[in-house]
């Protein structure tokens, strides 16, 4: 049972702040013990615009360090809901460790000031946030990050910025923040391969807020902006929508002017192609900018960017021109969904597959970490924490290295071959360790008005339109458009850990289409679970600053941006990949004219063929450890 609370404490401004809310009576208590409690400090930015920060410090006369998390979903901590549980859960728990939990609404969310766009908004806006709080009497200078998706996405740009009091970080589940890493050009998310993930169409209709939302009058005091809280929480509440049928209106552009969704932000960001150079203007990390702060990573297998995430980590330890930062980078990786890291037990099941006890202890390292960085403790944590944790589904074990991937893993070749059959799970193909000798190509009709629907794999964020995680692919690979290939059952158990590389040989009648990859790991009854997928739009096969389109006739190479994964193949399993040309609603379908894409309402349908020989070795290459 609930009960409303109502707590009192001193305000900045030296007035009585009544801080009411309706949460488990024991952590308010607790809270109101132990905290001192500041809520919507409006916090002043240079151009004059201000942000709404709730602050929870320990009752001390000693200067404490801060864990600062900016966000833009909705933290008050009054209220039903999970977000502002959350909110009141960590910031109890940073009080009683000795730190102040510091959380803003970034400019244009709920009740800062502003306009909003997503990571669009001014990389000043985190610096001068870490100025302010520097600054306080009650601070030691040392600012810690913390957060996951929306509030991780944001830290790595303004890392770069290298303020003195950015002390560390502990980005989770961080995709959406990154750009351009090498020859990954995902910007935010919003691209794999260069074809369009329908993530963000979906989480903007449910979080963007209306340009006509009610506005607090510019000048408001911090008593006029908690007692006008109580009244207007501000969340938006689109109707719901089936995002299964919303996602599959055409043209794409028009999605969300279909769900009578607020579309304004949406409208520029569907026309960028992937090198636009707005995507190099707002709050994206990008490989050419300088990261200097300790970062503590963490990503998981079924999100939907474990590998641009772990490019991340790998660019940063090899290119950061500190050596001192290049050692203080440490990456977990857990078999979750997005941000599903606390939610493992001890029969962790992600979709429909159980990996095991997939628990780790993610407070007491984190918390060392801080301990570390912000208190600067002499602690145990650079002897106790492996610079790499990852479990390994299939055997279900956390393992450690040094490095990603481990240095015990080697490259190893898989041929794609057939009799020219591989369609559906009953065809001839083959994965094998021998190039094929002669060309016996596989044919498949790619009908963007059919696509391929997209059964669990690494995603978020899209609603009910496609549930993550391992499920049976054996209905799926049923369909005549996917082809599929497998070794035999395997006489030995094999442990594939790290980039999973592919190169198919492809011929077409269109001038452009997608090739689609799917990695698979077959038990021996026949369950075949997903583990990661990959995608490239042909006309960028070349890359991301041009567009070169096919000729009919002509095979092409394409190489496929790389997957990753952890899993241990047992005796009796079979690899299996399948290849085809849409995964549909995870990615935005080609609708094969070599047009916009984004602003067609028509396809073609495309009869594409997959080349297997001695001058086409379509090929999967993994990482098997030794």
């Amino acid at each position: 049972m609930k009960k409303i609370i109502v707590l009192y404490v001193l305000g900045l401004m030296g007035y009585i702040i009544p801080l009411q809310a309706q949460q488990p009576v024991n952590l308010l208590q607790e809270l109101e013990t132990m905290a001192i409690v500041e809520q919507k400090v409006m916090m002043p930015m240079r151009d004059g615009v201000r942000l709404a920060t709730d602050i929870y410090r320990p009752k001390t006369e000693e200067k404490v360090p801060i864990i600062f998390s900016r966000t833009p979903y909705n933290f008050n901590s009054w209220g039903d809901g999970e977000q502002k549980t959350r909110t009141a859960q960590r910031a109890l728990e940073a009080v009683k460790r000795g730190y102040a939990y510091v959380v803003q609404n970034e400019r244009g969310r709920y009740f800062s000031e502003g306009e909003w766009d997503i990571l669009g908004v001014p990389l000043t806006d985190g610096y001068d946030a870490f100025s302010w709080m520097k600054d306080q009497p009650w601070s030691n200078g040392k600012i810690g990050t913390y957060g996951c998706s929306s509030t991780a996405e944001w830290q790595m740009a303004v890392a770069a910025l290298d303020h003195p009091a950015h002390a560390a970080m502990v980005p989770q589940g961080f995709g959406a923040g990154v750009g351009r890493v090498g020859d990954i050009m995902e910007q935010g998310n919003w691209y794999r391969g260069g074809a369009e993930q329908l993530l963000f169409f979906s989480w903007l209709y449910g979080v963007e807020h209306d340009k006509f939302k009610p506005r607090i009058p510019a000048g408001a005091t911090q008593e006029d902006m908690i007692r006008i809280s109580r009244f207007y929480d501000l969340p938006p509440e689109n109707p719901p929508v089936d995002m299964s049928e919303a996602l599959a209106h055409l043209p794409i552009q028009d999605i969300l002017k279909n769900m009578n969704g607020k579309k304004e932000i949406f409208d520029k960001m569907v026309r960028r192609k992937p090198n636009d150079p707005e995507w190099f203007t707002g709050g994206l990390y990008h490989d050419h900018m300088e990261i200097g702060t300790p970062s503590f990573w963490f990503t998981s297998w079924y999100d939907v960017s474990i590998t641009p995430n772990l490019a991340l980590f790998n660019h940063v330890r090899e290119n950061a021109k500190d050596p001192e930062i290049r050692e203080n980078q440490y990456l977990v990786i857990a078999p979750t969904l997005h941000c599903a890291y606390t939610r493992a037990t001890e029969n962790t099941v992600v979709g429909e597959r159980s990996v095991g006890d997939a628990r780790l202890n993610y407070d007491e390292q984190i918390y060392a970490w801080w301990d570390l960085w912000l208190k600067d403790k002499d602690n145990d944590f650079k002897e106790k924490t492996p610079r790499v944790q990852y479990y390994t589904m299939g055997s279900n074990q956390w393992q450690s290295a040094e490095a990603w991937p481990p240095k015990n893993t080697k490259m190893t070749t898989f041929y794609l071959n057939s009799g020219g059959q591989a369609n559906t799970l009953n065809g001839d193909g083959v994965l094998t360790s021998k190039k094929p000798k002669k060309d016996q190509p596989d044919t498949f009709v790619y009908d963007p008005m059919n696509p391929v629907t997209s059964y669990g794999g690494n995603v978020c964020c899209t609603g009910n339109a496609v549930k993550g995680g391992a499920f049976d692919q054996q209905v799926m690979e049923e369909r005549d458009d996917i082809l599929v290939y497998s070794t035999p059952p395997l006489k030995e158990g094999v442990e594939v850990t790290g980039f999973i590389e592919s190169t198919l040989y492809l011929s077409s009648d269109v001038k452009d289409t997608d090739i689609t990859i799917k990695l698979i790991d077959v038990h021996p009854d026949g369950r075949a679970y997903n583990l990661d997928e990959t995608i490239q739009r042909v006309r960028y096969r070349e890359g991301y600053d041009k567009e070169v389109f096919m000729e009919k006739g002509k095979v092409y190479e394409v190489e496929l941006t790389p997957m990753a994964t952890s899993n241990y193949f047992d005796k009796g399993h079979r690899i299996r990949i399948e290849v085809s040309s849409s995964n549909f609603p995870r990615f935005a379908r080609n609708l094969n004219t070599g047009g916009d894409n984004y602003n067609e309402s028509e396809g073609k349908v495309a009869t594409n063929t997959i080349h297997h020989s001695k001058e086409h070795p379509s090929q999967l290459r993994l990482p098997i450890k030794k």
